[in-house]
């Protein structure tokens, strides 16, 4: 049985892969975990109004990936009972965080903290604030502030979203007994689409559909 009075530290694990199927390349854990996490989230619309006009119909456009910004202390006084390498413990963070050859990109993200729902993201933005040093200069002290943006492959945030409009892109994995009317009419509402669709997928046969594979709709023109 677990300790549930056991503390459980915040981690970061990087991935290289964009749909995080690799194993993690790299691991922080912080020192003390945040006392405080803050998400936020932007939608954004279209506020054009006529000329004469006293407001605007806010039409949605989208919903920006949300942020989430920590802030990580890191103490090497020993004053907590375990003394630490600052500077060192700041390079991990960097690695884990930070651009990777391999990959010519920074690593995708996943920060894992407890009941919080583990967030798929990139780092955004830190900076580091030093407060003490030993008087050779060595640091003591820093406080990690560090900004995550929500980043998602795109089954994954198609998932979400749900977006079903036809004036969307969609991709859609054959079902046995699928077929491209009936597969139209649930995207456009109109079976009568299946022709544009087999010329766009290249399909000879439309009728004869092969599970598993993939076929692209295209969003209708309005």
């Amino acid at each position: 049985m677990a300790d549930m009075g056991a503390l459980e530290k915040l981690l970061i694990l990087a991935f290289r892969e964009p749909d995080y199927s690799d194993s993690p390349c790299g691991t922080f854990e912080s020192f003390l975990n945040p006392n405080e996490i803050t998400l936020s989230y932007e939608m954004e619309y279209d506020s054009a109004q006529g000329a004469g006009t006293t407001n605007s119909r806010m039409n949605f456009k989208k919903a920006k990936p949300g942020d989430m910004s920590l802030t990580f202390f890191i103490d090497g006084t020993g004053a907590n009972g375990k003394k630490i390498d600052v500077q060192q413990k700041i390079e991990e963070f960097q690695t884990v965080t930070g651009y990777d050859g391999t990959i010519h990109r920074p690593h995708y993200l996943k920060v894992v903290w407890g009941k919080l729902q583990v967030k798929r993201c990139v780092l955004k933005s830190a900076s580091i604030a030093y407060k003490m040093f030993q008087p050779s200069g060595i640091p003591l002290r820093a406080i990690i502030t560090a900004t995550f943006t929500d980043n998602s492959d795109d089954r994954t945030r198609q998932a979400i979203a749900r977006d079903e409009s036809p004036d969307l892109t969609h991709v859609r994995v054959v079902r046995v007994a699928d077929n491209l009317p009936s597969m139209c009419n649930e995207i456009y509402g109109d079976p009568g689409y299946y022709l544009q669709v087999a010329v766009v997928n290249g399909l000879d046969n439309f009728r004869k559909l092969v599970p598993g594979t993939k076929v692209f709709f295209p969003p209708l023109e309005k």
